[in-house]
């Protein structure tokens, strides 16, 4: 009878895994691309997809110099370990973040003279659905803020970016639920803040 019932036990938890990764962990089955990028315009946002490496090429050191084809990254050649989920004050290396979009992840980033009242926003909105996002400032984009995503679907494989001028929790949320959970090697639920792990 025991054996029955860890046997049983081992086929449902099986099952809710299975459930679980083809969920997209928290992203949903299918993304409304057209959704978002109606949410982003008409928050004021630009929003573009473009062509996204079909598996990232790994790097071990985190000073390598790569080159990608959208600001901030949204695929590509990354960090063999991914970095902590969570909401950084001082700037996550992008290349280590890139690893993180591959496991479905959406990035928050905002420039240097996004004003701290904004951030405090962005942080409210990151604390609200944590799991599976990650938010850092980064250098370079100034006063704006980015939503990016490594996504594959049905349309295939591409690097998801929204620029705004400003915080707006409507569309910024819509980019969230949309792309999250899509990465080309999604880790449903991302990674245990607590183990830094290396991914595949």
């Amino acid at each position: 009878m025991l054996y029955a019932l860890g046997g049983s036990g081992v086929i449902l938890l099986a099952i809710v895994l299975i459930v679980i990764a083809t969920a997209g962990g928290g992203g949903g089955s299918s993304m409304n691309v057209a959704a978002a990028q109606k949410a982003m315009a008409a928050a004021g946002c630009t929003f573009k997809s473009v062509k996204g490496d079909s598996a990232g090429h790994h790097v071990t050191s985190l000073n390598a110099k790569i080159k990608y084809n959208t600001f901030p990254p949204s695929s590509g050649t990354h960090y063999y370990i991914p970095a902590v989920w969570d909401f950084y004050t001082d700037p996550a290396n992008p290349i280590q973040v890139v690893h993180n979009e591959e496991h479905g992840g959406v990035i928050i980033w905002w420039g240097e003279k996004v004003p701290q009242s904004t951030i405090a926003q962005l942080r409210r909105f990151y604390d609200e659905q944590p799991v599976s996002v990650l938010g850092t400032p980064i250098k370079g984009l100034g006063s704006k803020i980015a939503l990016t995503a490594w996504t594959k679907g049905k349309d295939g494989i591409h690097g998801r970016v929204a620029t705004c001028a400003k915080f707006d929790q409507k569309a910024f949320a819509t980019f969230r639920d949309t792309f999250r959970g899509h990465g080309p090697e999604n880790v449903p639920g991302g990674i245990n803040p607590s183990q830094n792990q290396p991914g595949t």
